[in-house]
């Protein structure tokens, strides 16, 4: 089995630096989208990543701002996920850029009445505090590798200045502490930066889906919801430890991923029922586009049965049974089909023409209110995930992540 995990990853590995390539030499050229419809793929996946990485953080946030003890095993691991899922959404994002070598031109001129300048520098933000978390949440266990060769034995060295002895009681207290302020500076910069990215869509007054008060919570809930899954599935699957006390855990992010899919839906249905109740306008237009265009099935298929119905029967089986396996898959399928979610925000309020007979009125291949990604753009998307999928793995292998040890240890 974990063979075949790994020819996975290498297949997958080949597909992302091969998009990786085309896109450092072709640059757009080989994606779908126009001058119509400017915004494809590499913008959902975008929001979709920068949700679980906020929906992860939140969930350590439950523990070292709250104390919500019940939740300590996974704190470290929350961190480095939303440290992974952070740096796809930037790589992602970054693709998306006409110009990639220019990113750096926001630090350097940025414009502050611009959301976009604020989402970069509250990202910015955001990555340095998830680094200073994860320091302050291992070092205390880092003294016990000091002695030891390889990658593991230098960062403990490097991170600890060579300290060899244990840390007093006190120490770890003092961590403690710096923990929560840190968590506590966290917890509205999550906010600020993921209801910033609702902002942003709900700010762009010509698209009339999109302006909407709403948009800010609904980035917020869907951050909650696909990142608490998503360590839900990971937790459930691959935590080390199959006893009793990860059995109680997977159980309770189960009923908590169960109410956070059912208070989404709500939010959905509103989202949905206002703008359609008279059957009139753009909004109405765009969201039946949704429900019963050509791409249906993106909202009924991947959506609601496998991102809705099939993981709360799941959830509800692995309650009344205490098994965790349906929860785990439960997780998964909700964490990884909440990019139809995101799909469905980006692209019906784009493929409908503002202007009527605008569709007609000029021709030219880049002048289309179609859109469907192209495997290239899968493929970048595919580079991004490989991407983070490394970086979880090497730091949960060569750092104290799960329950003070490294992988290395408990595999």
């Amino acid at each position: 089995m974990r063979a075949l995990g790994w020819i996975l990853y290498l297949v997958l590995a080949a597909v992302g630096l091969a998009g990786f390539f085309l896109r450092l030499t072709t640059g757009h050229h080989l994606a779908a989208y126009g001058s119509y419809v400017p915004w494809g793929l590499w913008v959902a996946a975008y929001i979709y990543f920068i949700g679980l990485s906020a929906g992860a953080f939140l969930l350590s946030a439950l523990v070292y701002v709250f104390g919500v003890r019940k939740l300590e095993p996974i704190a470290p691991l929350a961190l480095v996920v939303a440290l992974a899922s952070l740096l796809m959404a930037l790589v992602t994002i970054w693709f998306d850029l006409g110009h990639m070598e220019r990113f750096y031109y926001v630090y350097l001129r940025p414009n502050f009445r611009s959301m976009m300048a604020w989402m970069v520098w509250l990202y910015t933000a955001y990555g340095l505090l998830l680094l200073l978390e994860l320091y302050f949440a291992l070092r205390r266990h880092l003294p016990k590798y000091a002695n030891t060769g390889g990658f593991t034995g230098l960062l403990a060295r490097l991170l600890t200045g060579g300290r060899k002895t244990p840390f007093s009681p006190e120490e770890v207290a003092r961590d403690e502490r710096i923990l929560q302020v840190l968590g506590s500076l966290g917890v509205p910069l999550a906010i600020a930066f993921h209801g910033g990215v609702g902002a942003l869509f709900a700010t762009v007054l010509a698209q009339e889906l999109w302006h909407s008060p709403i948009y800010p919570i609904l980035f917020l809930t869907g951050a909650l919801l696909s990142g608490g899954a998503l360590m839900t599935g990971i937790y459930a699957y691959f935590w080390p430890h199959k006893d009793g006390a990860w059995k109680d855990l997977s159980l309770f992010l189960g009923r908590v991923v169960l109410g956070l899919i059912l208070f989404d839906l709500l939010l959905e249905w509103a989202e949905y029922s206002i703008p359609m109740w008279y059957g009139v306008g753009p909004e109405f237009e765009a969201l039946w586009h949704t429900l019963f265009g050509p791409f249906w099935y993106v909202y009924w298929v991947f959506h609601i049965l496998l991102g809705v119905a099939v993981p709360v029967g799941l959830i509800l089986y692995g309650l009344r049974s205490q098994r965790v396996a349906p929860i785990g898959l439960a997780g998964l399928l909700v964490a990884v089909t909440f990019l139809a979610i995101r799909l469905n925000l980006v692209i019906p309020s784009l493929v409908h023409p503002k202007l009527e007979g605008l569709v007609h009125a000029y021709h030219d291949h880049r002048l289309l209110f179609t859109y469907l990604p192209t495997w290239f753009e899968w493929s970048v998307v595919v580079f991004s995930v490989v991407l983070g999928f490394t970086v979880v793995y090497l730091l949960v292998r060569i750092l104290p992540v799960v329950e003070g040890k490294t992988l290395k240890e408990v595999g």
